[in-house]
């Protein structure tokens, strides 16, 4: 029904010239009284990864290394899908969807799917195993040119389910995500779960109950204050690109196609804001470019923010009205520097509760930040339910 074809990535040379055409002629802004970022991003912070992405980064190479993998696109339902796919090297394999969100792309979740698919080659159990599916979500990365309307987690969810069952042919099968990966991986335990084997959120989110409908602070434990005071010292930082993402993606994209480097310092600006760290010594300054470049070249960041347009329309329709909302096994990693926080009684009540565990380093990237904890934590969860 369904027919998946080989992708090799392949960026022509006439984009990549384009693109340094345009960097080496930035207009820049003025950027007065600014070095605490008080007025977002510093201009000197902005100015030394653009001469990065000039002058030091080699695309080339870095799409080198993504075609060592194996990906795909496939159309599903007139929607265009690309996927990265790492067979598991281990004698039963579990079936594993693994979901980004924005500002990430699959490529962030390479070293986590790597890990999981070969134990061995970190010095795990084989029989740990996991065959992997790193989808880019519609309208990002490979998955272009979205030009249908109405994608939200619904859909996609539905979506995930028909490449996992009907493209790929797996029965039953995990689930991650985080970002909106986890608002996916959530609904796919909510709407779908006699298909899932488990989910596992690396941001603690569940169907429906966020903003209006988010728990109260008395919800919250005594230990779990903080994450209150995290979620208040976030706000600010998460209200700008949520407000015209959702109320003018569209007049905001006409900007970011035209100036990668408009592009990239929203881009940037996030992973450094939301992250544990230092951005560029967390992720390093060539994955922010590459990050950049698979928005830039892709012409990806229009459709990507749809995404909260589609999404934030209106309270968000339950697929049932059963307690728990998720009725698949499931699972939290909650990160100290995470943006969005549920309490553990909630979890409990809501949810089909196996695993929670709180760590007290990591940001809202954890698969690219702290690869080594998601991949110990799935393989935790995902070994007491097969």
């Amino acid at each position: 029904m369904y027919q998946p074809e080989p992708l090799t990535i392949d960026i022509p040379q006439a984009d990549i010239d384009d693109l340094h055409r345009r960097l080496d002629n930035v207009r820049w802004p003025a950027d007065p009284g600014n070095p605490e970022a008080r007025y977002g991003a510093p201009r000197e912070y902005v100015e030394g990864l653009v001469n990065h992405w000039r002058h030091d980064y080699d695309w080339r190479a870095t799409e080198a290394a993504m075609n060592t993998g194996d990906h795909y696109r496939v159309e599903i339902d007139g929607v265009p899908i690309h996927y990265l796919r790492v067979a598991g090297k281990g004698p039963n394999p579990i079936p594993i969807i693994l979901t980004h969100g924005w500002p990430w792309t699959f490529w962030d979740l390479r070293k986590v799917a790597a890990q999981l698919a070969d134990p061995a080659s970190t010095g795990g159990d084989p029989a740990q195993s996991f065959d992997v599916i790193v989808p880019s979500l519609p309208g990002y990365g490979f998955s272009v040119p979205l030009r249908s309307t109405g994608i939200d987690i619904t859909r996609i969810a539905e979506l995930w389910v028909k490449l996992m069952r009907d493209v790929l042919g797996y029965d039953r099968f995990g689930a991650q995500g985080g970002d909106w990966g986890a608002f996916v991986t959530g609904q796919l335990g909510h709407a779908h779960a006699e298909h899932l084997i488990g989910v596992f959120l690396t941001m603690p989110v569940i169907p429906r109950l966020f903003g209006r409908y988010a728990p109260t602070a008395d919800q919250f434990a005594p230990d779990e204050q903080w994450m209150l005071d995290r979620a208040r010292q976030m706000k600010p930082k998460v209200e700008s690109h949520v407000a015209v993402h959702r109320r003018d993606p569209q007049t905001f994209a006409y900007a970011m196609a035209d100036s990668p480097v408009g592009m990239a310092s929203w881009l940037w600006w996030r992973r450094q804001l939301w992250c544990d760290g230092d951005a560029l010594e967390v992720f390093g300054a060539d994955d922010l470019c590459t990050l950049a470049s698979l928005y830039w070249f892709n012409s990806s960041f229009a459709s990507s923010i749809r995404l909260y347009a589609e999404q934030f329309r209106g309270p968000q329709a339950l697929a049932h009205d059963r307690t728990p909302i998720i009725e698949a096994p499931t699972g939290f990693a909650v990160f100290a520097k995470e943006l969005m926080f549920l309490p553990r009684s909630v979890a409990e009540t809501q949810t089909n509760l196996h695993r929670w565990t709180v760590f007290p380093h990591g940001g809202h990237f954890a698969p690219a930040e702290r690869p080594d904890d998601v991949v110990s934590e799935l393989r935790a969860f995902f070994s007491e339910l097969v």
